[in-house]
């Protein structure tokens, strides 16, 4: 070999080393596509970051970015720009989910196009072929142990004669009262179409109340300074007051756990279907569905093992899963006018 043609094979390998990582970043599907979804901030993104985008990265090439909002904002704004969407991919919780079905602003998809659909629980999906649940957050009874005896057993223990200001209960314009309404109803031979039996367990806890919470952040609070003893709260919420030396138990009502699921949903005219789908099934994963179980204690959609943490999570076991009561989120959201103004009456007349 003369000295043209060693000279022409070493810059012919040079190139090649400095081409490589190119060709290999391409041959990754998703590589140099980035999908935006609204995001619910601090521990809960992070978690998602650390459990679902990364991995994802890592295998397909896809970047996801988090926006940081809140969810009613969200919808609003898509359905103002229908067509032109501010996010591919949209999280919300089930309360929201007629609205955005409705409206026209997320599609359906099958467990074709997103395998670990096979893997939620039953009953769990509850909009057709629209959204992944992900995630479960339920309304419970909670107490604290060293100041309330005996314990709360029910719901419609926040009533009891003995817990007179010492309640701490959900405020009459969010949609967790709304649920908590229902549970209280329908423990006591009441229903959606019949909400008498919740609004006369509210008369009667009336004098029990001390604060009706307007913020999560604020509930907590209630709790941890020791103005709440008792009263009706998120799993997740309760189990953080435990990890931080607040002795309040959580009940696990014999007649069922009332309980709001987180959805992934798939934006009707967003950037690249396939990449979000991607992400769906990454979501639905037991690398992504272990995330929120651990960092925050919220129970999850499918068979996912919950090894070490399983006695910390409320929904972890398929009796427990079915506890969760099947509720017609599209009418009882359209009351939500009406059963604020009522509950506000009960409680201040």
């Amino acid at each position: 070999m003369n000295r043209r043609d060693f000279l022409k094979l070493s810059s012919m390998s040079a190139a090649s080393l400095v081409v490589a990582p190119a060709v290999l970043a391409q041959q990754k599907k998703f590589a140099g596509v980035t999908l935006r979804i609204n995001g619910y901030g601090g521990l809960y993104d992070k978690t998602l970051i650390e459990c679902v985008a990364k991995p994802l990265e890592a295998k397909t090439g896809l970047k996801i970015e988090y926006m940081a909002s809140t969810t009613s904002a969200d919808v609003v704004k898509l359905i103002a720009n229908k067509g032109n969407p501010h996010i591919d991919l949209f999280m919300g919780d089930s309360p929201l989910m007629p609205d955005v079905i409705a409206a026209g602003v997320v599609e359906p998809f099958t467990v074709a196009e997103v395998p670990n659909i096979s893997r939620i629980l039953p009953n769990f999906r509850e909009f057709g072929g629209y959204g992944a649940p992900f995630s479960v957050a339920s309304i419970v009874p909670v107490y604290n142990s060293d100041t309330v005896k005996p314990p709360l057993t029910s719901y419609s223990d926040i009533a009891r004669t003995d817990l007179k200001g010492k309640i701490a209960i959900f405020a009459s314009n969010q949609f967790p009262a709304f649920l908590a309404l229902l549970a209280l109803a329908e423990e006591n031979g009441g229903s959606l179409a019949n909400l008498e039996p919740g609004y006369k367990v509210l008369r009667a806890a009336k004098e029990n109340i001390v604060a009706l919470a307007a913020s999560t952040v604020s509930h907590v609070q209630l709790f941890r300074q020791g103005e709440a003893q008792a009263g009706l709260l998120w799993d997740g919420r309760a189990h953080e007051l435990r990890k931080t030396g607040t002795p309040v138990q959580t009940v696990v009502p014999s007649k069922g756990l009332y309980a709001v699921t987180s959805y992934v949903n798939l934006v009707k005219g967003g950037r690249n279907r396939d990449a979000a789908l991607a992400y769906i099934d990454q979501m639905l994963s037991d690398e992504g569905m272990i995330g929120l179980p651990r960092a925050l204690r919220y129970g999850p959609t499918t068979d996912v093992k919950l090894g070490d943490i399983a006695s910390e999570v409320l929904i972890n076991s398929p009796e427990r899963a079915a506890l969760k009561k099947s509720i017609d989120w599209a009418s009882l959201m359209q009351q939500r006018s009406v059963l604020t103004e009522r509950m506000n009456k009960d409680l201040q007349g």
